[in-house]
């Protein structure tokens, strides 16, 4: 080849296989709470400002309990917390209250404060950025107003909350008065936190919740109910329903006048019972000769139930009485539309709980119908009734009802067999 002859062309490279597509990266797990309180705690130190963890958190740490979320209360005001922090969110900004997100985790930002006058129940009119005494000063009880130096794990106590709780005692810090006029809830909140950590509450606090009882004035009827679901939810809800009854707080709470009674239904409760059999548990043990429907809308209106917990409340309080009067003389059928009914399980609750007979038999009956199937999909439906040229109408209902019966009772071996069977009834 000379140079002056042309270069021949290359061929061409052959296409690039593509790429494996990457695997997702698995989510990360949060961080520890302490751990993510901690790291904002650091950072706020590094940026020259004071900050501790505050209130329940450290309570909870020193009484051995976990806590679910620490909060961070700190010197920096808001516009320096958004300096070290720029996607803080501002969740009660005049407040000096903010949000700061890391490891998966959000941490309460709280600027120390002294607070003005509640106007309104609930909030100060004004507040003044302050120090951990003062800070410490405005909380409700001496448990709650209890710092810890995130990095040494040093208790700052200024209000004796860390004698208090070694001596069993709930206490409102300065004047309890005060305290339960700057937001009555923390009446309420009194029986909530003796209830849950089994404190005596303190002479003087007590006697101030009892001249406030009758009165919740400022407090609304969600925060009411809130308040109420934290205690039912909670396996120490006995013994915080007893205080709101022996405190006088009952009638504020749910509009009615309660006679003297040991709730012994809500003694007896699992610790894992729910709000609704929690509350249908209370309402029989304070009258269990009054669950009308009436009275059930009184407690919804008190406490502001939603949709789906009056549903249920409504149901555990029907169905209570209906298996005692039908599981035993019923046949599978009515046991297994019962079984499958809302509510069952917490009426059952509330039965074991009475230690009702009755409750025995269907925990002894129940695993062999759970074993059949307690609500199999019916072998008929409508859409047959149309296909053999029934007319929809008042006839369906009782049809279906009972073909799906004999269902229940293994009268039908398979669906063939139980739409033969509604065939000759068509025809009969």
């Amino acid at each position: 080849m000379t140079d002056d002859a042309p270069l021949e062309p290359r061929p061409p490279l052959p296409p690039r296989a593509p790429l494996p597509p990457r695997a997702p990266l698995p989510p990360r797990a949060p961080l520890e709470p302490r751990a993510a309180a901690t790291w904002v705690a650091r950072k706020l130190r590094e940026a020259g400002h004071r900050s501790l963890f505050a209130g329940g958190c450290v309570r909870d740490s020193i009484l051995g309990h976990d806590a679910a979320d620490f909060d961070v209360a700190t010197s920096a005001i808001p516009a320096e917390i958004r300096q070290i922090f720029p996607r803080a969110i501002g969740v009660g900004e005049s407040f000096g209250v903010m949000l700061v997100r890391h490891g998966g985790r959000s941490i309460e930002v709280a600027t120390f404060r002294a607070d003005g006058v509640y106007v309104d129940g609930r909030r100060p009119d004004t507040v003044r950025f302050s120090d951990d005494r003062e800070d410490a000063a405005r909380r409700d009880f001496t448990i709650n107003g209890l710092f810890e130096d995130p990095e040494t794990g040093e208790i700052i106590d200024h209000v004796g909350g860390r004698a208090d709780l070694a001596a069993g005692i709930l206490r409102a810090i300065g004047s309890a008065d005060d305290r339960l006029h700057e937001d009555r809830l923390r009446a309420l909140r009194a029986a909530r936190f003796a209830a849950r950590f089994g404190l005596v509450i303190d002479p003087g606090t007590e006697a101030a919740v009892r001249r406030i009882a009758h009165d919740l004035t400022g407090v609304s009827r969600e925060r009411i109910g809130n308040e109420v679901r934290r205690m039912l939810l909670h396996p120490s809800r006995a013994r915080a329903v007893e205080l709101i009854e022996t405190l006088g707080l009952g009638l504020a709470v749910l509009g009615e006048h309660a006679p003297s009674c040991d709730y012994a239904i809500l003694v007896a409760l699992p610790a894992t019972a729910g709000v609704e059999e929690s509350l249908a548990a209370w309402m029989v043990d304070r009258n269990p000769t009054d669950v009308s429907p009436a009275r059930q809308r009184r407690w919804r209106e008190a406490l502001m139930l939603s949709n789906d917990e009056s549903e249920l409340l409504a149901a555990i309080l029907t169905l209570r009485p209906r298996i005692v009067s039908t599981w035993t003389g019923g046949d599978r059928a009515v046991r297994k539309r019962l079984a499958a009914a809302l509510g069952f399980a917490g009426a059952m609750a509330m039965l074991r709980s009475e230690g009702h007979p009755v409750a025995a038999t269907v925990d002894a009956e129940l695993p062999a119908l759970r074993a059949e199937g307690i609500q199999p999909g019916p072998f008929v439906t409508g859409d047959d009734l149309v296909a053999m040229g029934m007319r929809p109408g008042p006839a369906f209902r009782p049809m279906l009802d009972r073909a799906y019966d004999l269902q229940l009772n293994g009268g039908f071996s398979d669906r063939d067999a139980a739409l033969a069977a509604v065939r000759e009834w068509r025809d009969g």
